[in-house]
């Protein structure tokens, strides 16, 4: 008669055993995360495409811009009962433009926000209150100039201190040059 005996895994180390099980449970989350992303990419350019639907080019003059809160920017009620609840306390890119005779509190797309500029006259694509891409009516829009981090800063000081010190240099060997003469 055969006799089977299990085979014990004695010969793995434990922790390469937790190891392996670590990196199948982070593939396994890479995966999931990979297909949700793609899913709500795609529900994200549908809903690009139904707001390009309606759209409609309006010429305003914009007063004012800022990022505040749903309910502080002034939207009619039913843009406030409409938003989901984890929505209604984050910030959202707000702009008040004057179209035709009305004043109008407008919400826009936060990839423009910086370009648009404030004071002047646009061309705008609007669909409702949302504000969806910006032209200049009287020539190009100027470029908002990028955001600097800090460690960009940083350097910027930095080399603006080497540049003065060799100035500085030069200037005291120009002087000890012109002694030694």
């Amino acid at each position: 008669m055969l006799s089977f005996t299990p085979v014990i895994a004695a010969a793995i180390p434990t922790w390469s055993i937790v190891t392996i099980i670590i990196l199948v449970i982070l593939i396994a989350a890479f995966i999931a995360l990979a297909i949700a992303g793609s899913k709500m990419q795609k529900k994200q350019q549908e809903a690009e495409a139904n707001m390009m639907v309606g759209a409609q080019t309006v010429s305003m003059l914009i007063i004012d811009k800022k990022k505040m809160k749903l309910a502080d920017a002034g939207f009619p009620d039913i843009v406030l009962q409409q938003t989901p609840w984890y929505l209604k306390r984050s910030k959202v890119p707000v702009v008040k433009a004057k179209v035709g005779p009305q004043v109008h509190s407008m919400m826009c797309d936060a990839k423009i926000f910086d370009s648009i500029p404030v004071k002047k006259e646009v061309k705008a694509v609007i669909n409702g209150i949302y504000i969806i891409s910006v032209k200049g009516l009287r020539g190009p829009l100027e470029a908002p100039e990028e955001k600097q981090g800090f460690f960009k800063k940083l350097l910027k000081k930095a080399q603006k201190k080497v540049d003065e010190g060799n100035k500085a240099l030069a200037a005291e060997k120009a002087k000890n040059s012109k002694k030694s003469k």
